[in-house]
């Protein structure tokens, strides 16, 4: 069942600001593996920074954030 405020939560949680970062960091991290990387950029750099944006898309999924009314349920 979606939450009725759904479309909210998508727009302005701070988890799905970090989620979307992440998503972008793996989809260069993938376009690098195909295409060849600058040679300036170490291996898997992308990856790990894509695993450090999920672990803090976790950390603010878990902080209820003031804005939503229901947010500490």
């Amino acid at each position: 069942m979606w939450h009725r405020d759904w479309k909210k939560i998508l727009l302005k949680a701070d988890s799905m600001k970090w989620i979307a970062g992440a998503v972008l960091l793996s989809v260069v991290e993938v376009y690098f593996a195909f295409y060849g990387a600058p040679e300036f950029i170490p291996p898997g750099l992308f990856a790990g920074l894509s695993g450090v944006t999920t672990v803090f898309a976790g950390i603010f999924r878990m902080r209820a954030q003031k804005e939503f009314e229901d947010a500490d349920q």
